[in-house]
């Protein structure tokens, strides 16, 4: 990385930490995703278990155990905060945005254009959206990333120690995409390679060399595969069935979606870069043939696009690995039109970048004034919010503005466009929002009942998972609802998490015996609350979420 150093280097580093590490402890973890990954590595550390996850004391089989590791060592190394939570993602981008500059570098040999394709890969809507936020998708990215530059690398070997080496780093990659997200993690680099493989002529290669991969891959991934089918049997058949093939294949599918559900969330996702997308795309299947890196690029981008377009369920998260070669994608594209000085496409970006500011600041101002009664976001107490909401998609309509500057020469300044967005969004977040989706609000106005109880309920696994992550407690008990850790209750030995609506009353009067009782409700929007449920001595609510207090029934104990 020595290429990467002067102004670039103090561009980048600035940049980085602005819109990645500032805001990070700046906001409330959402619920169910951050408080989830959150709670589940905080298990681990307590339990000193490093091999089966668990959530509220549960088994909890929906992910291997790599990306809850990177998790584990944020925790471990910065403590039990929301910094600590989101570092593990935040580490991954810049790691990945490290890969994209090497692998400019290997492409172009130009340290400029190499730092410039990492600027645009980490200034990307969905990279920095994703990239802030407790969840798995930004580990997977880094893997599938240095899967492809390391099957780069095995092109541009020319010697068998060379491509034995890359393929052995090949392997290392997807060991560790598979086990920090199961089988994809080895699907999607087969799927982005064979045209590669088909174009080049790279068959025999990938015959001979191939098998030095999968050994790898195995042997890396073996010892965990095999510490979890010894501890817990049932693992693999609910993983790969449930969450490989239930999920991407059959008609109750999680996250059920179209195939053109990609199309819009890709316009969106390379914001502020949009404008350079059609002609990237359409540069890449042009020069194919005489510049090869360009169709590697643009085969690793859209394989994999279409894979999960044809998959049933669909989320924004899942096509975040696409990003990194896109990024290199426009790079090219852009650099070469720079320098022919073609200014009426850098003025279309800056222009739709203007677009994009002005739509959120008149959504903001049509969202607080009441005109839709059922998206009133900002009460009139919370002016302050909606400034910062204001100043941030302002700072979006600016740096767009100076990016038009000189005939379209500044284009380059699109990428500062986030960097007020997320420096202040985590502070203009409405009240009614937060009392919905942060359960942390919640748990720390009320820690004075949920610490005195000595059980605490909730029907929904995020917010559950938030409460016990405030509490520092993993025996949060589920109310009626099972959400998605259905599975680890049907194990025996989970026996008593789950009460029932039916069984609550009854449960109430005993457990009322032995201390107070906490129950933490999330209902939906303008719910009344249950007059089914026992009357509380205390209840809490904060929009959607309510606490039902139960102060503890005393009772006779005799001592002989």
């Amino acid at each position: 990385m020595k290429a990467l150093k002067g102004s670039w280097a103090i561009v980048l580093a600035v940049f980085f930490a602005l819109v990645y590490l500032i805001p990070l402890n700046g906001r409330l973890l959402w619920q169910p995703d951050e408080t989830r990954y959150a709670e589940i590595s905080r298990e681990m550390l307590q339990r000193g278990d490093w091999v089966v996850p668990h959530l509220l004391g549960l088994r909890y089989f929906e992910k291997p155990v790599a990306g809850y590791w990177f998790n584990n060592i944020s925790q471990w190394l910065f403590g039990e905060n929301n910094f600590a939570v989101r570092f593990g993602s935040v580490f991954s981008t810049g790691m990945t945005a490290l890969l994209v500059f090497a692998l400019a570098m290997l492409m172009w040999r130009n340290a400029r254009r190499a730092s410039l394709a990492a600027l645009m890969f980490l200034s990307m809507v969905l990279v920095f959206s994703i990239g802030t936020y407790s969840v798995l998708d930004p580990m997977i990215s880094l893997w599938l990333a240095a899967a492809m530059v390391s099957y780069y690398l095995t092109l541009k070997a020319t010697s068998v120690k060379g491509k034995l080496g890359a393929y052995a780093l090949l392997g290392l990659a997807c060991g560790m995409g598979f086990m920090t997200k199961g089988f994809l993690a080895l699907a999607v680099p087969v799927i982005a390679v064979i045209p590669i493989v088909i174009q080049q002529r790279r068959i025999k290669d990938l015959l001979c060399y191939g098998p030095v991969a999968i050994v790898t891959a195995t042997l890396l991934s073996l010892p965990w595969a095999l510490a979890i089918a010894q501890r817990e049997p049932d693992f693999w058949n609910y993983f790969f069935w449930v969450e490989h093939i239930q999920r991407f294949a059959e008609d109750n599918a999680q996250h059920k979606a179209p195939f053109w559900y990609y199309l819009p969330v890709l316009l969106a996702a390379v914001l502020p870069w949009l404008a350079l997308l059609p002609g990237a795309l359409l540069k890449g299947w042009r020069e194919r043939v005489q510049r090869p890196e360009l169709f590697f690029l643009l085969s690793w981008a859209l394989m994999p696009l279409i894979f999960f377009s044809i998959a049933k369920g669909k989320l924004p998260t899942y096509i975040l690995p696409c990003m990194a070669p896109l990024a290199l994608l426009m790079t090219a594209y852009a650099e070469d039109y720079a320098a022919t000085l073609r200014a009426r496409l850098f003025k279309a970006n800056a222009w739709l970048n203007g677009l994009f500011g002005l739509i959120g600041i008149v959504a903001l101002v049509v969202l607080s004034s009441g005109l839709l009664p059922k998206a009133h976001l900002f009460t009139p107490q919370e002016w302050p919010k909606l400034v910062l909401g204001l100043i941030a998609f302002g700072g979006w309509l600016l740096f767009a503005l100076v990016s038009v500057r000189d005939n379209g020469r500044q284009w380059r300044w699109a990428a500062a466009c986030p960097v007020l967005l997320c420096l202040v969004i985590g502070y203009a977040i409405p009240q009614q929002v937060t009392d919905s989706k942060l359960p942390q609000n919640l748990a720390r106005a009320t820690m004075a009942e949920l610490s005195d109880s000595r059980y605490v309920l909730s029907d929904s696994v995020g917010l559950a998972a938030g409460l016990a992550w405030e509490l520092k407690r993993s025996d949060v008990l589920m109310y009626s609802q099972k959400g998605e850790v259905a599975y680890g209750l049907e194990y025996p030995d989970a026996k008593g998490h789950l009460i029932s609506d039916a069984d609550f009353p009854q449960w109430l009067a005993q457990a009322r015996k032995q201390g107070n009782v906490s129950l933490v409700l999330q209902l939906s929007r303008g719910e009344a609350l249950p007059q089914e449920l026992p009357a509380a001595d205390k209840v809490d609510r904060m929009n959607r979420l309510v606490l039902m207090w139960y102060k503890q029934h005393p009772c006779w104990v005799f001592f002989w």
